[in-house]
């Protein structure tokens, strides 16, 4: 927290009855930004000191807090709030003189972009600060894409001389994300979504629903190999969450057999990421070694009989994966529910053991025709609930940000805010509010 020393005029009667406010004070008391208000304090060394920089920085946490659109929106708050100024630090005698012009804003702002990685360590340190306490923390990390709208409507055409003043969207560019499916009469249906902007990256836990790892790239950029970078980053900054993890979510958008085969063989991670169809020619392929066992794209397993002049297809019941051989088990149906199969020159007399190299982007540790594989798949859902209370708490779905910089740290700041206020609801024992960022103790 940005401690501020001040002397007070008096003091609210009902400071300690906060309401709304103890969720400020709770992400000021758990936020670690004492390394960066030194650097900044160092940076401006003895000259003026009208406007101190912890209670600017601590306005524009609450600022971010309580959702204020802009600069002149969390001025007018400070105006009108005085419990909120003694809060920040503002010294109470100057009155509505101690809130610092807009200029001031603008320049600490600027000040602050120079200092994204001080950002980036304060995100690291939350999440390891809650590791700590959450033995389970990163169990399941979900990964996902969230498309942020630019204020600007489309990328115009500047000449390279043009003044970069920050009026302009110089970085931004178009994405499309393409959603497909099918209706209930079997007919296909696509929907394409297209955004002018920037893309951020996550990766959050999903039980939690708290961000681990992000990043922010233009729209344009793809997913997957950002997924990668990012993995890399949580291994370098945060390897004790890389260790707890044994299941890695993602939707379409990350099926890619580099990806699914380095989670499991360099993490130990197990992929539970939904795959497209990429198969044109045949729906079942059969097995090597083998003339009546099959395998289709979604990863289950078929055996084949041939009964009363019929070839009769039945999906092969799975048992189970061995670690040290990389192997997935499947049984006999007919051994396993206890009906007599006709087939005679069965191959497979109680089951078979598929090694994971016959098609890593199809199988995979934790099968994909299995109930447990569904059933861990939707909580995946975490991630989407993290976006939305960006937009909806955070204010990104209706900003004045432009410059993947500033989008960059404005994300960070945001994510920051959520952990730590996360963070503080554990260690105040409130554990059952740590997802909440609205609501008062």
């Amino acid at each position: 927290m940005a401690t501020v020393a001040q002397n007070q005029l008096f003091v609210w009667q009902d400071l300690e009855i906060l309401g709304d406010l103890e969720r400020l004070q709770l992400a000021l008391k758990y936020l670690p930004d004492d390394d960066l208000m030194t650097i900044l304090e160092n940076e401006r060394g003895n000259g003026r000191n009208d406007y101190p920089i912890r209670p600017i920085w601590n306005s524009i946490i609450s600022g971010i807090i309580y959702e204020h659109k802009g600069i002149e929106n969390l001025r007018r708050e400070l105006g009108r709030n005085g419990q909120l100024r003694q809060m920040c630090g503002f010294d109470l005698l100057k009155g509505l003189k101690a809130i610092p012009p807009s200029w001031v804003y603008t320049r600490f702002l600027k000040k602050l972009l120079k200092h994204e990685n001080e950002i980036n360590k304060m995100f690291n340190l939350l999440v390891k600060k809650i590791k700590e306490y959450l033995p389970d923390f990163g169990k399941y990390l979900a990964f996902d894409g969230k498309a942020i709208q630019s204020v600007a409507p489309g990328k115009k055409k500047y000449s390279e001389d043009i003044k970069v003043d920050g009026r302009r969207e110089l970085d931004a560019d178009w994405g499309k994300k393409v959603y497909k499916g099918k209706n209930q009469d079997g007919s296909l249906w696509e929907k394409v979504k297209s955004w002018f902007g920037f893309r951020l990256h996550l990766i959050v836990d999903a039980k939690y629903e708290l961000p681990v790892a992000f990043k922010v790239t233009k729209a344009s950029s793809a997913e997957g190999p950002v997924i990668h970078e990012l993995f890399d980053t949580l291994d370098e900054k945060n390897p004790a969450v890389i260790d707890t993890c044994e299941y890695g979510l993602g939707d379409k958008g990350y099926d890619d057999g580099k990806l699914i085969k380095r989670l499991w063989d360099e993490y130990t991670i197990k992929p539970v990421i939904d795959i497209r169809n990429m198969w044109k020619d045949r729906e079942t392929k059969i097995l090597d070694g083998y003339w009546n066992i099959g395998y289709d794209y979604k990863g289950s397993v078929f055996c084949f009989s041939r009964e009363s002049g019929e070839l009769i297809q039945r999906e092969m019941t799975f048992g189970g994966f061995e670690k040290d051989r990389n192997t997935l088990k499947y049984r006999c149906p007919a051994k396993h529910y206890g009906f007599e199969c006709k087939e005679c020159k069965c191959s497979v007399k109680t089951g078979i053991r598929i090694p994971l190299e016959v098609n890593r982007r199809v199988l995979t540790p934790l099968a994909r025709s299995s109930y447990k594989w569904k059933k861990i798949y939707k909580m995946r859902t975490s991630v989407e609930r993290v976006n939305s209370r960006l937009d909806v708490s955070f204010g990104f779905e209706n900003h004045y940000i432009r410059g993947i910089k500033k989008m960059s740290a404005r994300c960070g700041l945001a994510l920051c805010v959520m952990l730590s206020m996360a963070f503080g609801r554990i260690k105040e024992n409130q554990k059952d509010l740590m997802r909440s960022l609205v609501k008062s103790a």
